[in-house]
């Protein structure tokens, strides 16, 4: 989660809401993202989207079985949905999200029945950390206006 947090940090300072995700398999990251969404013009660059077209390309594969993500605040649920199509093993996420949080916050995609795959489930892992980088990004941002 600590190298999530780094990624996050790189957001901050490109002035993107301050979320970052890595993908593990086999004990070893294979892909790191964080949210580029400003900087790309493109409302899916989230960091775990970016984690995962990483991820999926090292291991040239669709599927992600056995593989954990490590993302600073709850997926959303574009995310939610292509970590689920993804076939991703775990998720594990520090803040949860209240407004747009799909593993369970807002909606809970992860736990639908009726989709063809499962993922475990961690959250509060160093959320203190993800939600102090969060809240003085969104500070900053009010305080420019």
């Amino acid at each position: 989660m600590r190298e999530a947090l780094k990624e996050a940090a790189k957001a901050f300072a490109e002035d993107e809401v301050p979320v970052g995700a890595v993908i593990v398999s086999d004990g070893k990251i294979i892909a790191r993202g964080h949210n580029q969404v400003e900087r790309l013009k493109d409302p899916t660059a989230h960091a775990e989207m970016l984690a995962l077209t990483s991820a999926t390309n090292f291991l040239n594969t669709k599927w992600l079985n056995g593989a954990s993500l490590y993302v600073t605040i709850e997926p959303c649920s574009m995310c939610a949905g292509a970590l689920v199509l993804a076939r991703i093993k775990d998720i594990c996420f520090g803040a949860k999200d209240p407004k747009t949080g799909a593993c369970g916050s807002a909606v809970n995609i992860i736990r639908n029945k009726k989709l063809n795959h499962r993922i475990k489930i961690k959250s509060g892992i160093l959320e203190k950390e993800s939600a102090i980088l969060l809240k003085d990004f969104f500070k900053k941002k009010r305080a420019k206006k």
